[in-house]
Parts: C-alpha cells; structure tokens; sequence
C-alpha cells in the first residue's frame, strides 16, 4: 500500500493517524457483515462428489461408490 502526501506537511504522528484509520477501514470492508453464511470448504462442498459420472450398475458398483475411479 502506498500512500501520498499531495498537500500540506504532516507530523509523523498526524501520519501514522490517518494510516491507522485507512487501515481499519480496509480491515473492516474485508470481514463479511453479522449474520452472513460462513464460507464453506471446498473439501466439504457435496457438489464435488456429485460432479462425477456415477458408476454403472453391477455386482462391484457398492466398491466404487465411495472411492473416485
């Protein structure tokens, strides 16, 4: 992140001030609002699984049905 001073010249403290306000801002815009669902994993995502070609019928398909081929 780069910020520039176009005006004015500003004390080290009045800086740091403006920077720690910027940074909570952009912290604060990263963070999903209250009450919103919580990212699920990949790894738990059933659509995963789902987006194979089921095994065909037969006397081994109960075999194949958990482990990918």
């Amino acid at each position: 992140m780069n910020i520039k001073v176009l005006r004015g010249n500003p004390t080290p403290e009045e800086l740091a001030a403006a920077l720690a306000v910027v940074r909570a801002r952009a912290a604060a815009a990263d963070t999903p609002p209250p009450g919103a669902p919580a990212a699920r994993d990949s790894w738990s995502d059933p659509s995963r699984i789902a987006a194979r070609r089921l095994p065909q019928p037969g006397p081994t398909t109960w075999a194949r049905t958990y482990w990918p081929g």
